[in-house]
């Protein structure tokens, strides 16, 4: 009996520190699961200049200038129709409606 238990204890004593070694060993357990962030910003992108048909955004509507067409020898606007400029451009747009009725380029 007393063989037996000092076998045993000896196995423990010798299996202890393989035991440890082995758990040191072993891979970390993978982390939670988080969702793959995305940030998208918004870039208004023109890259065929203003086309007719379109409107005009809020906010280029609050950039646009009235001109007068008779300085620019543009023709004359229709009833409810302006022209206005944005950048190297005439536009002819609706006044409600910010509908760009025709494009012309400044000289």
């Amino acid at each position: 009996m007393k063989r037996l238990l000092s076998v045993v204890l000896m196995a423990s004593v010798l299996t202890a520190p393989l035991a440890l070694t082995s758990e040191a060993n072993a891979a970390p357990p993978p982390p939670p699961h988080k969702p793959e962030t995305v940030v998208k910003k918004k870039v208004v992108v023109r890259k065929s200049g203003w086309v007719t048909g379109r409107r005009l955004s809020a906010s280029d509507r609050h950039r646009a200038r009235t001109v007068d067409y008779r300085r620019y020898h543009l023709s004359a606007p229709p009833h409810g129709y302006h022209w206005v400029r944005m950048g190297d451009n005439f536009l002819l747009v609706g006044i409600t409606s910010g509908l760009i009725s025709k494009v012309r380029e400044a000289h």
